[in-house]
């Protein structure tokens, strides 16, 4: 009877979904900015390859054929292996907040459109996370602009530099300029990865006959990874595009007048080949990405939510 007991103590679930409900925004945000300081760390050197293909000067250095593999060569053979972490500062600063601020507008949203009922809800989840996606790019989209630049310069200008020059030569709206071409692109990838992740989650948990609390950190990056590569991929146009308009002026790249201009010039100009510039370095990028931030997200969650049990149990003992 005694290692029955015990038997069932072992499987029984250590974090559910309905277990969200035992930790606080705060806890939330503590996982959100762990997970987004995490993927944009690890990617950062292959974000780097993707901006510069997809930038203007990329048609020139590039061309419409390089690999992923060629660009890097060039890029290291050009300006040094260091060039590859360009702009890390401005992601340091803006990562943990955005993110934090991400993944807590999508638990609220997602309890309250539902996403938390027994069974598939896909829509809305994906709702949640295009709402969590509304809130944090205005804080991460400013600091992405500078984070763009920087990664195209082949000169140390710091990161405080940057800013100052972009605000004095453009000013304010610089930094917003791409706002609502990230949230066109970022509120449908969102909802993509966010549905796909479930998505595959579920089919993960129903294809093995698992419980959620046996789901482990192979399945948690093979379902990121999925969902990961899938919204990347479909988005890539509008990722074209948000780059173009960052980094306009930067080393020779010509302007634009806004999201639809810029549509319409690159068509024009490369044709479809433009706007699917970078797709093979976005998936790549983003793959991994998912699979680290929310392999990140869902275990500092589950230690949040430990630590809390185990606060609560001493509580009674004592």
């Amino acid at each position: 009877m005694h290692r029955e007991a015990s038997a069932e103590k072992r499987r029984a679930p250590v974090f559910d979904a309905e277990d969200d409900e035992d930790l606080s925004h705060g806890q939330h945000m503590i996982a959100g900015a762990m997970a987004g300081i995490a993927e944009h760390i690890c990617m950062f050197p292959v974000d780097t390859v993707k901006t510069r293909m997809q930038a203007y000067v990329g048609a020139r250095d590039f061309g419409g054929s390089a690999s992923v593999t060629t660009a890097l060569r060039r890029i290291v053979a050009a300006d040094g292996v260091l060039v590859l972490w360009r702009g890390m500062g401005a992601v340091a600063v803006s990562a943990g907040p955005a993110h934090a601020l991400y993944f807590s507008v999508y638990e609220a949203s997602k309890d309250r459109f539902g996403g938390n009922r027994p069974g598939h809800q896909p829509i809305a989840v994906g709702a949640a996370g295009a709402l969590a996606t509304v809130a944090s790019e205005a804080v991460m989209t400013p600091l992405d602009v500078v984070k763009q630049r920087m990664q195209l310069m082949n000169n140390q200008e710091g990161l405080w530099a940057v800013i100052r020059r972009v605000y004095r030569d453009q000013g304010l709206g610089a930094f917003f300029k791409s706002y609502k071409t990230t949230l066109c692109m970022n509120v449908p990838y969102t909802a993509i990865q966010f549905s796909v992740y479930e998505s595959a989650k579920l089919a993960i948990l129903n294809t093995r006959g698992i419980d959620e609390s046996d789901f482990s950190v192979v399945n948690h990056i093979a379902a990121g990874a999925i969902a990961g590569a899938t919204a990347g991929a479909f988005t890539n146009p509008l990722d074209v595009v948000k780059t173009r308009l960052q980094t306009q002026g930067e080393v020779g790249a010509r302007r634009y007048l806004g999201m639809k201009h810029a549509l319409q010039v690159i068509y024009s100009e490369e044709g479809w080949m433009g706007l699917l510039r970078g797709i093979r370095a976005r998936v790549y990028f983003h793959a991994p990405a998912a699979a680290i931030c929310w392999t990140t997200y869902e275990f500092t969650k589950r230690f949040l939510f430990t630590t809390i049990r185990g606060e609560r149990t001493e509580a009674v003992l004592d």
